[in-house]
């Protein structure tokens, strides 16, 4: 399947998506259509809201907010989660230690600690910033720290006979070896920063496309509401687009689908 076709089969599944929410809330199948109406809106509302709110200055300030939030704990929490993951895996003992830590951090219910930073950082940006870091660092940390320690011992062994140093190592071998793992979490990632950007906004903000939302919540706008989350989609749609080009740009070794290697 070429991208044309790929692109026309993605759209179709949309179209067909909006046509079945579209017959759902306009024929009274189930129940009266003003009655689902209520809880689901309308496809074509919903749409006419999002050009509408893209059409005025505001919802833009609101989306800088919220991108700041997400880039910084995307970032923090990536370098971070890599850094950790690296460390951890080339340092067993640490690994060890740290290992019931780590998993106990990680179970902890995010939406727990949203209040905890609250009150440590205020209602700013960085109690944002720190709820998205602990959803992004588990996630890169865990793939990494995988990552490196999947590499071959016989790529290694040979490595070593070939006389490399653990600085050549890290840059010729496991660098490379992670990369794969590593990309894959960052598209994981990159949600899970705005997520936690959002419900960060969501418990308490003055502004920012979470509190957009609650907005609406609050006066039972589920046209505002449903128009709210088709922003937050394109906005990681967006996001992940710049990974995926910085993705392609340093796995261009990486073979293709048809065994070739890219170009």
């Amino acid at each position: 399947m070429n991208r044309v076709q790929l692109l026309a089969a993605q759209v179709g599944v949309a179209l067909v998506g909006l046509l079945v929410w579209h017959i759902l809330t306009t024929v009274p199948i189930f129940d009266d259509v003003k009655n689902v109406q209520f809880f689901f809106s309308t496809p074509l509302d919903v749409i006419a809201r999002v050009i509408r709110e893209f059409g005025s200055p505001e919802i833009w300030r609101h989306l800088l907010i919220t991108l700041e939030e997400t880039i910084l704990a995307f970032v923090l929490g990536a370098g971070a989660g890599i850094l950790v993951g690296f460390l951890f895996a080339r340092r067993e003992i640490l690994a060890a230690i740290f290992d019931p830590y780590i998993k106990a951090a990680n179970a902890l219910p995010r939406v727990v600690l949203a209040p905890i930073f609250a009150l440590w950082f205020g209602l700013g940006i960085w109690s944002k910033v720190a709820l998205g870091f602990t959803l992004v660092f588990f996630i890169v940390f865990f793939a990494v720290y995988q990552g490196v320690r999947e590499v071959s011992p016989t790529v290694l062994a040979n490595a070593r006979m070939l006389g490399m140093n653990e600085r050549q190592l890290l840059r010729h071998v496991y660098w490379p070896a992670a990369l794969t793992w590593t990309f894959a979490s960052l598209h994981t990632a990159v949600g899970f920063a705005l997520v936690g950007a959002v419900v960060g906004e969501y418990l308490g903000a003055s502004a920012g496309l979470g509190y957009k939302i609650q907005e609406a919540e609050s006066v039972f706008d589920v046209t505002g509401v449903f128009a709210g989350m088709v922003i937050l989609t394109i906005f990681v749609i967006l996001i992940d687009s710049v990974v995926t080009m910085i993705e392609n740009r340093l796995l261009v070794w990486r073979p293709g689908p048809g065994g070739t290697v890219k170009t």
